[in-house]
């Protein structure tokens, strides 16, 4: 009963009308992120940021959950009338969207995306309401010794699952840890790794990295993949109110409703967030599948659309869980988030929901508002995402650096920083280049001095003994999990690559766009 107070009193937060504004700019700029192949939410939140520093922390936390949620919603479109998924998580929709479009159906396909995102992500956030403060209850009760144990699971689950290589993640997440250390030891004061440079003294700036790796560094590896010659893009006739027919109805909402059971639970272990929660919703639709209907898959079948679109949003909502809970995040997006919190001095973990809890119910309040606002902005206005597809891609990603620049001096208004962001930005290319995915880096460098603090304070509790780390029962239960986590996100990474290898002399232009880079 408590909790359902809380969420009206966010309500009444979120129907403000500047917070409904800042809610429909972000599902806005969330959206048309989406539909651009090659930018997605991670990059966006980490370009906006620097510029955001003028909001009041409800302002700013409700735009950036409005462009995540957009930008899953509109990855579905560029998936469906250019066969590019937009968000690596959309590399399903292009499956079976893609197919339809070709046949004259992506009205239809555009439309059960479009339904399906917003009854998966309003059932996937009436979970987040009822089960995220169940958890921060239980939370509450760790100390330091489970604190590090709780990174640890972080470390190892995003290092090793997130990419395609557990090495190259794990080598990801090391250098992440590294940069994390540079700057003042904050209990000897004593400099660390800094060769004499005053202006790492402070460190670097977790703002200027992730804007360097998400934006400069992808910028220039998609700008250096970029197809010539002009975007063909499928057209879509007839009123939006029309899209639907009675039969597409009655086949989508089943997959619908299992989708959006499959997509939270996904989502809220660090087992590949919202990607392997789309695959496993189309494999499941294939399975179900009987007669003419089976015959469909690899031909335009709409539940091959309905269930992997409401999975994707799900697991969005899911992701949230950790997040705010334990302050671990499993997704880049997630990650950059946690930097949002934290540059307003918030700590996301066990006692947000007691320390700022009218902020997090506000923030879960916009999620059921941002949702609402998508539902009606993507119907009607598709014929505005198809343009936005025809912006020239160089003057794109130049404005995309030009912004990231702008952003860097900002931070603390020196040129060394901008010099920064050109030398790690180069670095995020040459990663993404040769397969080291970025979201362990992000994940390191935000978490690491936060592990390092509660490690020292495990340490000098037990006097020095490291047989405590693990002594206690909650500390002891977490590694168990730890084992299960990996166990269950293995089988589902190859649950994956399964059903990867089977649609991929169905669908090989949009595997290819997964593997080659996309996100």
């Amino acid at each position: 009963m408590d909790n359902f107070l809380a969420l009206l009193e966010g309500f009444s937060v979120a129907m403000q009308p500047m917070y409904l504004l800042y809610a429909l700019g972000g599902v806005l700029v969330g959206t048309a992120v989406g539909v651009l192949p090659g930018i997605g939410p991670a990059m966006t939140v980490a370009l906006l940021m620097p510029i955001t520093y003028s909001l009041d922390p409800t302002a700013a936390i409700i735009v950036f959950a409005g462009i995540y949620y957009g930008g899953m919603y509109g990855g579905s479109t560029t998936s469906i009338l250019l066969n590019t998924p937009g968000e690596s998580a959309s590399i399903v929709t292009a499956l079976e969207g893609n197919k339809m479009a070709k046949a004259g159906r992506g009205a239809a396909a555009l439309a059960t995306a479009a339904i399906g995102s917003f009854i998966a992500g309003t059932v996937a956030t009436v979970l987040l309401s009822f089960v995220a403060p169940f958890v921060a209850e239980f939370a509450v009760q760790i100390g330091p010794t489970e604190y590090v144990a709780l990174m640890i699971v972080a470390f190892l689950t995003v290092g090793a699952l997130l990419g395609a290589s557990v090495l190259r993640g794990l080598a990801s997440l090391a250098l992440g840890l590294f940069i994390a250390l540079i700057g003042v030891d904050a209990l000897t004061a004593q400099q660390r790794y800094t060769f004499g440079n005053p202006f790492l003294a402070d460190g670097i700036d977790v703002v200027l990295v992730a804007v360097a790796l998400f934006a400069v560094g992808e910028a220039l590896y998609v700008a250096s993949r970029l197809r010539h010659g002009p975007v063909k893009v499928i057209p879509v006739a007839g009123r939006w109110t029309s899209w639907m027919r009675k039969e597409d109805w009655k086949r989508s909402w089943k997959p619908w409703l299992r989708g959006t059971f499959i997509g939270f639970p996904v989502g809220t272990i660090p087992a590949g967030g919202a990607d392997v929660a789309t695959f496993l919703s189309y494999a499941s639709e294939r399975k179900l599948a009987k007669g003419e209907r089976k015959k469909q898959f690899g031909k335009g079948a709409i539940e091959g659309v309905a269930g992997p679109e409401s999975a994707n949003n799900a697991a969005a909502a899911g992701v949230l869980v950790p997040l705010l809970t334990l302050g671990i995040p499993t997704t880049a997006t997630a990650a950059m988030m946690l930097v949002a919190f934290q540059r307003y001095n918030i700590q996301p973990g066990p006692l947000l929901f007691e320390v700022e809890g009218a902020l997090v119910w506000a923030l879960i309040a916009s999620l059921y508002v941002g949702n609402l606002m998508l539902l009606v902005l993507n119907l009607p206005l598709v014929g505005i995402w198809v343009k936005i597809l025809q912006i020239p891609r160089p003057y794109l990603y130049s404005g995309i650096l030009v912004f990231a620049a702008m952003g860097a001096f900002s931070v603390n208004f020196t040129p060394v920083d901008v010099f920064v962001l050109l030398v790690v930005g180069v670095l995020g290319f040459f990663m993404r280049r040769y397969g080291y995915p970025i979201a362990p880096m992000v994940v390191g460098l935000i978490l690491g001095p936060i592990f390092e603090d509660q490690l020292r304070r495990s340490l000098a509790i037990s006097q020095g003994d490291p047989v405590a780390l693990v002594s206690t029962p909650i500390a002891a239960t977490i590694y168990v999990i730890l084992i299960v986590i990996f166990v269950l996100s293995f089988w589902l990474k190859k649950r994956q690559q399964a059903m990867e290898a089977e649609v991929v002399e169905e669908a090989p232009l949009a595997v290819a766009e997964q593997k080659e880079g996309g996100k």
